[in-house]
This record gives structure tokens, C-alpha cells and sequence, in this order.
């Protein structure tokens, strides 16, 4: 795609491109959040040890006696990565309320990301001014997983249609889907909680949760367990309800995830939590958001929508 083609795809958008874009800050925000992981698992948490400079004295990397050279690019160059998810949500943004005709519940989906990237960026710099409060750090997680469910939201109904919601499954499986997703919201949380009393702070000045990190692993587990077996639950409700395909591959596809990241998991626990693999974690838990979230918006319909793409259609077959 050269420079032209791009301008038009957000500036004289149509259908398909407005769907990209909104795919573009779902990968974007999903490659901040793991590469913001990266950050406090190498030690650089504080490798920019000011806000919103990088030292006291500089917007960019300079040298300095106390931080190593290494810690200070990786912090800066995730900051750097902030740029460019500002610059997929500004293009999402101008996007939607550039599309022809307009629709008002793209638009207002779009905005969320600018204003969650602003809001990401103005509570970074109190992570930073805290240095790594285990608080802060991971309310900074949750709000890159309300970014993700925002372009996800965005994802899905540039896909489709403005009519009522249809339901595509009984009342009482929607319900336990939404039930679901309240309970990987939950575990996510309870999963910041494990990292925030854990070994991987992102700086050795940096304080921890004063809780015992085997009893909040072992609370972990048990909510893994829970998710999981809703997911079998719900994957086995849409199999003997002939419910559409497309959710039922779904609900296969996220017990898929959910088993390999339940793998990762223990495997990093026994292996007394190392580095790399607790990044794959981080890696796996936005997969199994995303996952979470699909199978949720593939139990209703509002619609086929021209021009968007094959890769929502609900009107596949039985």
C-alpha cells in the first residue's frame, strides 16, 4: 500500500477499509499491552525514570551513571510504540466519521480510541511518577483491555449491519456467554494481582503487593478453572442447540487458547516464573480476551452489511 492509497483508506474511507482500521488498533493494542509486559520483565520499567521526559533533562535517551543504556531504549522505544497506536486510533476515528453514509455508533466506538490512548498515556506517566506501584501498573494493564474490547466492539460492527440485534443462539446461552466474559474479566484481574506480588516488579526500587504469592497463584488457578469450564459449558450448549458454525468454531477456538495458555501457566510456575515465559502469558491472556469477546458477538446479528468483507459473515450455514 503506497502513501496515497493509505490517506484515502481513512480520509475517503469505505466499508472494507473502515473494517481494517478497526482490526489494525485491535493488533496494536493487543502488541502495546505485550510489549508494555516486556517492559517490566526486563527491568526497564524505569529505564526513562521521569514523566513526560525521559530524564530530567531530555525527551530522548541520554546517558545516565544509574540506569543501564539497554533499559533506558526498550522503555523509550515502548513509548515510542504509543505514536503508532495513536496513530491507528486517529485513523479509525477519521475513518468513521468519514464514512459515507455516517454512522453514529461507529463513530462514537472510534472515539474511544484516541481518548483511550490519551488516558493510557497520561496514567503511564503516573506509573512511571509512582515508580511502578503495583497499583498503578495494573490499572495500566486493565485499561489496555478495555482498549482491546473497544476496537474489538468497533471490529465487529463496521462488520455488519445497524439493525436490532438478533439473537443467533437460545437466551440462556447468550447469557452464559456474558457470564464468560465476566469471568476472564475476573481472572485477568486476579492474574495483575499474581504479577503485582510477584517477582518481575520492572525496577528493583519498584514495591510490591503484601500478599502470599501462593495463595493469590492458587486463587488464579481456581478462576482459570471456572473460565474453562464455562467454556466447555457454553462450547457443548451451541454443539447440542445447532447453534450458527462460525460461534460454534469460535467457542472451540477459545478452549484451544485457554488450554495453551493454562499450559504456559503452570509450566511457568514450576519453573519459578521465568522472564520469557511469563511474557507468553501476558501474550496468551489478550488472546483469550479477544477469544472471549468473538464468541460473545457471534451469538447475535444485526445484519449483512455490503462491502465489508467476508470475515464477520453470520448468515453462513448451519
Amino acid at each position: 500500500m503506497n502513501l496515497r492509497s493509505l490517506h484515502q483508506s481513512f480520509w475517503t474511507p469505505t466499508q472494507r477499509s473502515m473494517r481494517s482500521w478497526a482490526l489494525a488498533a485491535v493488533v496494536v493494542n493487543a502488541g502495546i499491552t505485550v510489549t508494555g509486559a516486556a517492559v517490566r520483565l526486563t527491568g526497564s520499567g524505569l529505564g526513562c525514570p521521569t514523566w513526560p521526559r525521559c530524564t530530567p533533562d531530555s525527551f530522548i535517551p541520554v546517558a545516565h551513571p544509574e540506569i543501564s543504556p539497554i533499559n533506558t531504549a526498550i522503555e523509550f522505544g515502548n513509548r515510542m510504540l504509543t505514536f503508532l497506536v495513536l496513530a491507528v486510533a486517529v485513523a479509525c476515528f477519521l475513518a468513521a466519521l468519514r464514512l459515507t453514509p455516517r454512522r453514529p455508533a461507529l463513530v462514537r466506538l472510534a472515539v474511544l480510541q484516541p481518548l483511550g490512548v490519551l488516558t493510557q498515556g497520561l496514567w503511564g506517566g503516573l506509573v512511571v511518577r509512582s515508580a511502578l506501584n503495583p497499583v498503578t501498573v495494573s490499572v495500566h494493564f486493565l485499561i489496555s483491555i478495555g482498549m482491546i474490547a473497544a476496537a474489538f466492539a468497533l471490529y465487529a460492527r463496521s462488520g455488519e449491519a445497524d439493525n436490532p440485534p438478533q439473537r443467533l443462539v437460545h437466551r440462556d446461552i447468550r447469557t452464559l456467554g456474558f457470564v464468560l466474559v465476566g469471568a476472564v474479566l475476573t481472572l485477568l484481574v486476579a492474574g495483575v494481582v499474581v504479577t503485582g506480588t510477584g517477582p518481575h516488579s520492572g525496577d528493583e526500587a519498584a514495591s510490591r503487593f503484601a500478599f502470599d504469592i501462593e495463595t493469590v497463584a492458587r486463587i488464579h488457578a481456581d478462576l482459570v478453572w471456572v473460565a474453562v469450564g464455562l467454556t466447555i459449558a457454553l462450547a457443548f450448549a451451541l454443539h447440542v442447540t445447532n447453534a450458527p458454525g462460525l460461534a460454534r468454531r469460535a467457542a472451540l477456538t477459545l478452549f484451544l487458547v485457554e488450554l495453551a495458555q493454562g499450559v504456559i501457566g503452570y509450566v511457568q510456575y514450576f519453573l519459578a516464573v521465568p522472564a520469557f515465559l511469563v511474557g507468553l502469558h501476558v501474550l496468551g491472556s489478550t488472546l483469550v480476551w479477544i477469544a472471549t469477546l468473538r464468541v460473545v458477538f457471534l451469538m447475535r446479528d444485526r445484519g449483512a452489511l455490503v462491502g465489508a468483507g467476508p470475515v464477520f459473515a453470520h448468515a453462513e450455514s448451519r
